[in-house]
């Protein structure tokens, strides 16, 4: 059901509509539990899509993650990983290739408009903590 619904919402917001009555029908959701089982499902997906396609969904997670994050952009950041991460789409990208990829990335950066601004310094280091622990340091070279 929340899959559903934080879908709904995204969808919904991207076309400016209104949102409150599938608001109303998530507001006991126990995130700190979706939060966890999302990082599960998330780590699998990252191994195949690689270490550049994990970083902003790993910045949405931990946003997500946060306490100061509200419950409507909660769902959006829910919503933009489910969707991606899972093999559901609403435009297929088997049948139509390049449309099929766009709308993933439609989500991805209408989310990240959202939030960007709460993507904090502490954010990106948990990020890099778990990008390295999942797929090893990334050494930077540093010119002298």
């Amino acid at each position: 059901m929340l899959i559903t619904i934080s879908l709904l919402i995204l969808a919904y917001m991207i076309m400016g509509k209104d949102i409150k009555p599938l608001l109303e029908r998530i507001k006991n959701v126990d995130w700190r539990g979706k939060i966890n089982a999302l990082l599960d499902k998330l780590r699998p997906w990252a191994l195949k899509a690689g270490r550049a396609a994990t970083r902003p969904l790993l910045q949405f997670y931990y946003v997500m993650a946060d306490e100061q994050t509200s419950t409507l952009d909660r769902v959006l950041i829910y919503a933009a990983i489910v969707y991606t991460i899972l093999p559901i789409d609403l435009i297929p990208s088997v049948v139509y290739k390049f449309l099929g990829i766009l709308d993933d990335g439609v989500a991805m950066l209408y989310v990240y408009k959202k939030i960007k601004d709460k993507i904090s310094p502490e954010i990106n280091a948990m990020v890099e903590d778990t990008l390295n622990e999942w797929f090893g340091v990334e050494y930077e070279l540093v010119e002298g």
